[in-house]
């Protein structure tokens, strides 16, 4: 079963999907016409896959992803690392503190330890929510470019091209 999605794409990613052999091209592409007799064709030299992926990664589009990317992600993870060294620093060095009732048998130490859980969830829905908006479609375009790029290296053929 093949899937239209880019992400599942096995001809542009160079494999090839469970059970079946490797395609050299895909089916859904035109054969290449030759107009050169063999003496007169000159190698064109296809790009490879990680030429095309370098190329992606140099581009702009790219670097905005990234940049979007490590804006929120670097904070929020040095954030909630310090609080969570902090809450373990509290449990060690001031046990009278963390022994202290809130409500009932709940103290502070178990109240900060169900933050944590809490500052966990909270952020995985933050995380998320800033791909969503911020990184995804802008991903997924570069991945669409990305596999027509490598679709149009792999599909060109001999002969073709300038001279």
């Amino acid at each position: 079963m093949r899937i239209e999605d880019p992400w599942y794409d096995a001809v542009a990613t160079g494999g090839a999907e469970l059970g079946c052999a490797r395609a050299t091209a895909p089916s859904h592409l035109p054969a290449a016409r030759v107009t050169a007799s063999p003496r007169q064709q000159r190698p064109v030299r296809r790009p490879a896959a990680h030429e095309v992926y370098q190329a992606v990664q140099h581009s702009a589009a790219f670097q905005q992803v990234r940049r979007r990317y490590r804006r929120f992600a670097l904070p929020v993870g040095a954030a909630f690392l310090l609080c969570y060294l902090g809450y373990l620093v509290l449990a060690v060095s001031a046990p009278g503190l963390m022994a202290r009732p809130v409500i009932g048998v709940l103290n502070v130490g178990m109240a900060a330890f169900l933050l944590q859980f809490a500052a966990t969830f909270l952020l995985t829905w933050l995380y998320a929510r800033h791909a969503r908006l911020r990184r995804d479609h802008s991903a997924l375009e570069l991945r669409w470019e990305t596999q027509e790029m490598t679709r149009a290296a792999a599909s060109a053929a001999p002969g073709e091209g300038a001279r």
